[in-house]
C-alpha cells in the first residue's frame, strides 16, 4: 500500500521538473537571442564601415558588401594625407590636457560639496546641477567675443582647454555622488593621525575614488576626442589647430567620391576610442555604477 501510494507522487513530480527545465531552456534562448540581436544591431554599422574601408575605389561605389581584394594600403594613404598627423597630434593634446585638467580641478570641488558643511553648500550644488542643464550653444557668442576680442586666442585650442582649469559640472556631480559613499570613519581617522584636508584627499579619498576618477576621465576623454562644435567655433580659421573630428569633415569633402578612403579615415578616428574603452571597461562600468549609489 505504501509503495502504491508513493508512485503517483513520483509521477507527478517528474512532469513538473521536466517542465521547469524546458522553461529554463526557453528562457535562456529568449534572453540570448535578444542579446545577440542587439549586439548585431550595434555591430553591423562598424562592420560595414570596416569592410568598405578595405575596398577599392570602384567597388566602394557598388552594392557589394564583401571586398574582392583587401586594400590595406587605404589606411596608409589616409595616414599620409597632408594634415592628418597634425589633426592626430592636436586631438591627443586636446583630449589629454582636457582630461587631466578636468580631473584635477573637479575632484577638490566634489570633495568639498560632499564632505564640508558650510553655508550655501546646497546653493552651490544647485548651481552645479543648473550648469549641467545649460547647453554650450547658449554661451558660445559671449565666450567667443571674450576669447577673440579680449585675449585674441581664436584660431587655437586654448579657448577649449583653459576653461577646464575651472572644473566641469558633470564631472563634479559624478565625483560628488561617489564621495558621499566613502565612510566618514576613514576621514576622521586620517584627521586624528594629523592629516589636513589636502593630505586626506590625496592619501585616503583619492585611492578609494579610483573607479569614479576613471569614469570621469573616460567621459571627458571621449567628449574631447569627439568634440566637433568647439574646434569648429574656435579653431576653424587655422588649419594647423584642427582636430580629427573637424579635419574628418574636410577630408570627406575632399574625397567625397572615394568612400573607401573616407571609411578608412573614420576607422582610424574611431579605433583609439574603442580600444581605450575595452581596456578600461571594468573600471569605467564600476565607476558609473558606484557613482549612483547614494544621493
Amino acid at each position: 500500500m505504501a509503495l502504491a501510494s508513493s508512485l503517483p507522487a513520483r509521477t507527478a513530480v517528474r512532469p513538473s521538473a521536466s517542465l521547469a527545465r524546458r522553461r529554463a531552456v526557453l528562457h535562456w534562448v529568449a534572453v540570448h537571442s535578444l542579446a545577440v540581436a542587439a549586439a548585431l544591431f550595434f555591430l553591423l554599422p562598424f562592420v560595414f564601415v570596416f569592410l568598405t574601408s578595405v575596398m577599392s575605389d570602384q567597388q566602394a561605389l557598388t552594392s557589394d558588401l564583401w571586398p574582392h581584394r583587401w586594400r590595406w594600403d587605404n589606411y596608409l594613404t589616409v595616414w599620409r594625407t597632408p594634415g592628418f598627423l597634425t589633426w592626430w597630434r592636436n586631438t591627443l593634446l586636446y583630449a589629454g590636457a582636457g582630461t587631466l585638467l578636468t580631473v584635477v580641478s573637479s575632484l577638490p570641488v566634489a570633495y568639498a560639496l560632499a564632505r564640508f558643511r558650510f553655508r550655501g553648500r546646497h546653493l552651490a550644488l544647485t548651481a552645479v546641477v543648473a550648469m549641467m542643464m545649460l547647453p554650450p550653444q547658449v554661451t558660445v557668442i559671449p565666450m567667443y567675443l571674450f576669447w577673440a576680442k579680449q585675449l585674441h586666442l581664436t584660431g587655437s585650442l586654448w579657448p577649449l582647454v583653459v576653461p577646464m582649469l575651472f572644473g566641469d559640472a558633470f564631472s563634479i556631480f559624478l565625483l560628488r555622488q561617489f564621495l558621499l559613499t566613502v565612510p566618514r570613519e576613514y576621514l576622521e581617522a586620517a584627521r586624528i593621525d594629523g592629516c589636513g584636508e589636502l593630505r586626506t584627499l590625496l592619501r585616503v579619498v583619492l585611492p578609494m575614488a579610483k573607479p569614479a576618477v576613471a569614469a570621469v576621465a573616460l567621459f571627458q576623454f571621449f567628449s574631447c576626442w569627439n568634440d566637433y562644435f568647439g574646434p569648429q567655433i574656435y579653431a576653424s580659421e587655422n588649419e594647423g589647430a584642427w582636430t580629427l573630428s573637424y579635419g574628418l569633415e574636410s577630408f570627406k569633402g575632399a574625397h567625397h567620391t572615394n568612400w573607401n578612403l573616407t571609411m578608412a579615415a573614420t576607422v582610424l578616428v574611431m579605433a583609439p576610442v574603442i580600444l581605450l574603452f575595452f581596456l578600461a571597461q571594468k573600471a569605467f562600468i564600476e565607476g558609473v555604477t558606484l557613482t549612483g549609489v547614494k544621493g
